[in-house]
């Protein structure tokens, strides 16, 4: 039912080798709309399956609500929403990314998991200063692919200060 990062490390390693250098990591790469994102391993605990999420009244609308993953209780928070993009029907990829943002464990609810990658961090670019409003906040650069972006995110800056309160509160 669940799948931990070193098995899909293992099942689509881009590079032979495990662990990082100072001129190198590793991200998890994800979908989100049509984008792609990243975000760095070693945030990551676990990556499970869509289950039943039991909804919390007076929460925002990106906080999905809750789930008992082995005897623990986790907020879960809705990435698209948070985005601010259309809700949509949870698929056969949708995934939940259990991860630890600003203390907390929590769940990001996500299109799809894709792959995890290692990358010079000379393939990164900061943001472009285009880039205005609170997206710039949580936005750490773009990894430049072959063929692609990746969006790389803070997933210590997706909550603010007062979101956070709401979900340590849950």
């Amino acid at each position: 039912m669940s799948a931990t990062i070193q098995d899909i490390g293992s099942e689509r390693m881009t590079s032979g080798t495990h662990g990082e250098t100072a001129n190198s990591m590793q991200l998890v790469s994800f979908r989100l709309a049509q984008e792609e994102y990243g975000i760095e391993i070693t945030r990551v605990q676990e990556i499970i399956l869509m289950g039943e999420i039991t909804r919390v009244p007076q929460t925002p609308e990106f906080i999905k609500g809750l789930i008992n993953l082995r005897n623990t209780v986790i907020p879960i928070v809705d990435l698209r929403r948070r985005f601010g993009l259309p809700e949509e029907k949870a698929s056969d990829e949708t995934r939940i990314m259990v991860m630890n943002v600003a203390g907390k464990t929590i769940g990001i609810i996500v299109d799809a998991v894709s792959e995890v990658l290692r990358i010079g961090k000379d393939q990164i670019a900061p943001p472009p200063p285009t880039v205005a409003g609170l997206g710039r906040d949580y936005l750490t650069g773009l990894v430049k692919l072959d063929k692609r972006l990746l969006i790389l995110l803070d997933m210590d800056k997706i909550l603010t200060s007062g979101e956070s309160v709401i979900v340590e509160s849950l």
